[in-house]
């Protein structure tokens, strides 16, 4: 009797089993077919925050999960991929690491591997005030005034040369304080084009310079005209005139009392003069 009810519920367990492996079987493949959930992809970070000019090494690099569905323009896969590129921009930890970060391959380290291909890396002299009170720091935007006098016709004028350019290096210094802190240098480098590099020497050497700080966010070209002296002073000074309805203040002038006549007189044997006033 027993073995009847064992082989009973053998007969009705194995195609319930049966049953339920071609649903999980069926659940799964729907599951991997499926176009949102598709298994996620390896992308390279950054193992720890990293600056400018630094040479990736592997200790430097790691991988992370992404999502294959929404890939990122110039991202790697693997982290062989990056090592020995030079670093142009800083990067946060955990941050992807992209072609857009790194300078071409076989670049020197530091200041010369950022410089793009077919740009110029070129230092003028700064002080205070030129530096903006040490706040020109690298990765910062500004833009170059230029002032000087027109040969042959003795006016000065102050004009924007450059606009929109990036601070390399501060001093030495290739990346910019965390805290903001001012830095007061002596030399600030700029990232520029060889013919912006002809007008940026002739400017600071035969003239005097002046660098205005923009937001990291305004890259906005503004063509502005140039501030002349004699606009801003005038070719010629005029004084105000007296009005002339204003009434004059009065002098008063005492009259001219005109001499006395001297007049000889002899009492004696001695002379005298006398003085007769006119009338």
């Amino acid at each position: 009797m027993d073995r009847r009810r064992i082989l009973m519920a053998l007969a009705v367990a194995v195609p319930l089993a049966l049953l339920a492996s071609i649903l999980v079987y069926r659940q799964l493949s729907r599951a991997a077919s499926s176009p949102g959930r598709i298994a996620p992809t390896k992308i390279v970070v950054a193992a720890a925050a990293l600056a400018p000019g630094t040479r990736l090494d592997a200790k430097d690099l790691r991988q992370i999960g992404w999502p294959a569905s929404g890939p990122m323009q110039g991202m790697f896969a693997r982290p062989e991929d990056c090592v020995g590129r030079v670093l142009m921009s800083p990067l946060l930890e955990n941050e992807p690491v992209l072609e857009g970060n790194l300078a071409p391959k076989d670049s020197g380290a530091g200041l010369p591997g950022m410089i793009p291909a077919g740009m110029r890396g070129v230092s003028v002299a700064v002080n205070d005030v030129v530096g903006v009170a040490g706040f020109v720091q690298p990765g910062t935007s500004v833009d170059v005034l230029a002032t000087g006098g027109i040969e042959g016709q003795g006016s000065i004028l102050t004009r924007t040369i450059l606009e929109d350019i990036r601070v390399l290096a501060a001093g030495q210094k290739i990346q910019p304080d965390k805290e903001g802190t001012p830095q007061t240098v002596a030399v600030v480098t700029l990232l520029v084009t060889p013919d912006q590099a002809n007008t940026l020497t002739l400017a600071s050497t035969q003239g005097h310079i002046q660098l205005a700080l923009r937001n990291f966010g305004d890259t906005k070209q503004v063509n502005t005209s140039p501030a002349l002296l004699g606009d801003i002073f005038g070719t010629s000074v005029r004084l105000p005139l007296p009005r002339s309805d204003r009434p004059l203040a009065r002098v008063s002038v005492n009259p001219a009392v005109p001499k006395p006549y001297q007049v000889e007189v002899i009492r004696g044997d001695k002379p005298e003069i006398s003085a007769i006033p006119q009338k």
